[in-house]
């Protein structure tokens, strides 16, 4: 809700965008109203103050109260109408356009809640305050509203994340959040996201991509050498004890890469092929 509240003529003008949405529609309906009896009132005088000598004929009496019954029914028509068009904006976003009575205008969006009528006027409810439907500006489409949803929270989760040289693994779960919704949105939604903050969403991928394999790389290290812990001397080595161990050892140091492997060192990775080497040699005698 906008409130203004402004020093005019030495008193404070407080008004709402709501009541000023409904006072402008009361006074647009007093300005273009002329309901039947001031028609009436009107003709009447007209009347009586014609021109004696040119009186006008009763068929154009008859004309003029005919054109004024069919303006009365278009306007019935128009409040119809836009009676029908409030009704359908129930449950939809929407943008009211609303000129204050300082001439500003301000614009108030929202979901539609419901929809009320005074004096044949439709007004649209938002967020508990009534608009005049002629102060209806833009119809936001629900996939606008869906686009523009994974947007924030995009950018929300982008608030969360450090700077690029400082993203660690403990940032997994966010990065992931981000290219899980990212990749979820068609091509529409992509389009609200400008070329750069993809292109910054992408190398955080990448980077936490490369993170984590990292981190991959060290645990597996570290799971070897914990297990290798449980090794005998190289000369105490015994088949029906130490067989499945020192298999598991060789099997997991074949899977490793690089990485792993520079974690792991080189004297660990000697040690596992001379035990698993002992042992083929045992298992051979």
């Amino acid at each position: 809700m906008s409130l203004m509240a402004e020093f005019v003529d030495g008193k404070f003008n407080t008004e709402t965008a709501s009541s000023a949405s409904l006072k402008s529609a009361h006074e647009d309906k007093n300005k273009s109203g002329v309901d039947s009896e001031a028609f009436l009132t009107l003709l009447v005088a007209e009347m009586q103050n014609q021109d004696p000598l040119e009186p006008t004929s009763n068929t154009e009496w008859i004309s003029q109260y005919a054109t004024f019954t069919q303006v009365s029914e278009i306007q019935s028509i128009g409040d119809a109408m836009n009676g029908v068009q409030a009704q359908g904006l129930v449950g939809k976003n929407v943008i009211m356009r609303v000129t204050e009575s300082t001439g500003e205008t301000n614009y108030i969006d929202g979901m539609v809640e419901r929809v009320g009528y005074e004096e044949g006027k439709a007004y649209v409810y938002i967020n508990g305050n009534p608009y005049s439907i002629d102060d209806l500006d833009t119809v936001i489409s629900d996939q606008y509203m869906a686009a523009q949803e994974k947007v924030d929270q995009i950018r929300g989760l982008i608030k969360k994340l450090p700077s690029l040289q400082e993203l660690t693994i403990s940032d997994q779960d966010t990065v992931v959040e981000m290219g899980r919704i990212l990749s979820g949105m068609s091509e529409y939604e992509k389009s609200f996201i400008e070329k750069d903050a993809l292109a910054v969403i992408n190398e955080y991928g990448e980077r936490m991509l490369a993170i984590v394999a990292d981190h991959n790389a060290q645990d597996a290290a570290q799971t070897i050498k914990e297990a290798m812990e449980r090794l005998p001397d190289i000369d105490e080595i015994d088949p029906s004890q130490h067989k499945e161990l020192i298999e598991n050892l060789k099997g997991a140091l074949d899977e490793l890469n690089d990485t792993a492997k520079d974690y792991l060192g080189q004297d660990n990775i000697e040690k596992i092929e001379a035990y698993y080497a002992k042992l083929k040699e045992l298992q051979e005698d």
